[in-house]
C-alpha cells in the first residue's frame, strides 16, 4: 500500500492515534478539501472513506491487520454509477457528508432538469435477498401510474378533432394587462387563464381523460438489479415515473431493500461470518469447513488460536460495482470453553495446567 493509500497519511494522524483525534483530524481535513470551498472532490471522498473506517473500532482493527481488504476497501466501485441506463446512488454516512455527496451525484433530493411539461417522480421500494443482493437479479414491479392517455395518445383532444387556436392569447399563451401607477402605464403579462400558456385549446376534450392527456394505468416494470448492490441503494429508471400533457415522463427511483441473513453480515465488500470451535482446536489446531455466499470451503486454523481472531477467505467477498473483482469474507472465530467435563477430562485438564 503506498503511503497516500493510507488511510491514516489521508486524515494525517500516526496509526497510535486516539479517537478523538482521528475525529479532529477529520474535521479539519474536511473543511480543507470541501469542493464548495475550492477542494479537490477526489480528495475529499478520500477522506471521508478514511474516517468512515478508522473511527469504527473493529473496522480500524482488521484494517490494521489485513489492510484495505479488511474492511471492504473498493475505491473502483465509487460512490454511484451506471447499470444499463440505471443510476445507483449511495448513503454517504453521518456529519452530513450525504447531503454534500447527493449534490455532486444527484438524487431524488438533488437538483434535475426541470421543464414546464415533465411528469411526476415517483419512489417507490423492492425488497431482496441477501444472496440476490451479492449476485445481482432480476425483479418485475407492479405500478399505477399517471401514463400517456391511449384514447387521445395525450394530445387531449378527442379523436376526429382538433386542437384550434385559443380565442383568449390569439396563441400567444400570454395574456397582457395594463396597470397605471404613479410612475406611468405598466403592462404585465401572465400566462393564459384560458389554454394554461399552450396557445392552442381542443375542439372538444377527451371523453377519457377530460383533457388531462394521462390516465392511471397499472404497468409492470423490469428491474436489474447489479451484482453488489447494498442495502438502502437507491436505482433511477429515467422517464419511468408519471406522464405528463404534451411533455416527459418524470424518473422512476427504487429505494433497494436488503433482507437479513442468518449466516452473513456485511460491511462494503466485505461478507463477515462467525464460526466456533473447541478449546482443543483452538489449541492444537485443525482444519474446519466454513459457509459462505459460494457454499462450504475448508479453512485452516493454527495452533494456538485466539478466541476472536479473524481469518480472511479472499474472493468470496461481494463482487466490486466496477470491475471483475470482489471482496473477501472475513470469519471471527469463537473458542467454546466446555461447561460440562467428565472426571476423567478435568483431571487431564488439572494434569495439563500442573504441567
Amino acid at each position: 500500500m503506498s503511503k497516500e493509500d493510507d488511510y491514516y497519511d489521508v486524515l494525517g494522524v500516526s496509526k497510535s492515534a486516539s479517537a478523538d483525534e482521528i475525529k479532529k483530524a477529520f474535521r479539519r481535513a474536511a473543511i480543507e478539501h470541501h469542493p464548495d470551498r475550492g477542494g479537490d472532490e477526489k480528495k475529499f471522498k478520500e477522506i471521508n472513506e478514511a474516517y468512515e473506517v478508522l473511527k469504527d473500532p473493529e473496522k480500524r482493527k482488521r484494517y490494521d491487520q489485513f489492510g484495505k481488504a479488511g474492511v471492504g476497501g473498493n475505491p473502483s466501485s465509487g460512490f454511484g454509477g451506471g447499470f444499463g441506463g440505471q443510476n445507483v446512488n449511495f448513503d454517504f454516512g453521518d456529519l452530513g457528508l450525504g447531503d454534500i455527496f447527493s449534490s455532486f451525484f444527484g438524487g431524488p433530493t438533488g437538483g434535475s432538469r426541470r421543464q414546464q411539461n415533465v411528469g411526476r417522480d415517483i419512489e417507490t421500494e423492492t425488497e431482496i435477498s441477501f444472496k440476490d443482493a451479492v449476485f445481482g437479479t432480476e425483479v418485475e414491479l407492479s405500478l399505477t401510474l399517471d401514463d400517456v392517455c391511449s384514447h387521445c395518445k395525450g394530445t387531449s383532444v378527442e379523436p376526429g378533432y382538433e386542437l384550434k387556436t385559443c380565442q383568449t392569447c390569439r396563441g400567444s399563451g400570454q395574456v397582457v394587462s395594463v396597470s397605471q401607477t404613479i410612475f406611468g402605464n405598466i403592462q404585465q403579462a401572465t400566462i393564459c387563464p384560458t389554454c394554461k400558456g399552450e396557445g392552442k385549446i381542443p375542439e372538444k376534450i377527451c371523453t377519457v381523460c377530460r383533457g388531462k392527456g394521462t390516465e392511471l394505468k397499472k404497468q409492470k416494470i423490469s428491474l436489474k438489479i447489479p451484482a453488489g448492490v447494498d442495502d438502502g441503494a437507491v436505482i433511477r429508471l429515467r422517464e419511468h415515473g408519471e406522464a405528463a400533457k404534451g411533455g416527459h415522463k418524470g424518473d422512476l427511483y427504487i429505494n433497494i431493500r436488503v433482507k437479513a441473513d442468518k449466516n452473513f453480515t456485511r460491511e462494503g465488500d466485505l461478507i463477515l461470518s462467525n464460526e466456533h470451535i473447541s478449546m482443543v482446536e483452538a489449541a492444537l489446531g485443525a482444519e474446519i469447513e466454513v459457509l459462505t455466499i459460494d457454499g462450504y470451503v475448508r479453512m485452516k486454523i493454527p495452533s494456538g488460536t485466539q478466541s476472536g481472531s479473524d481469518f480472511k477467505l479472499s474472493g468470496h467477498g461481494v463482487p466490486h460495482l466496477k470491475g471483475n473483482s470482489r471482496g473477501a469474507h472475513i470469519v471471527t472465530i469463537h473458542v467454546d470453553t466446555p461447561t460440562r467435563l467428565s472426571k476423567k477430562q478435568k483431571e487431564l485438564l488439572e494434569e495439563f495446567s500442573e504441567e
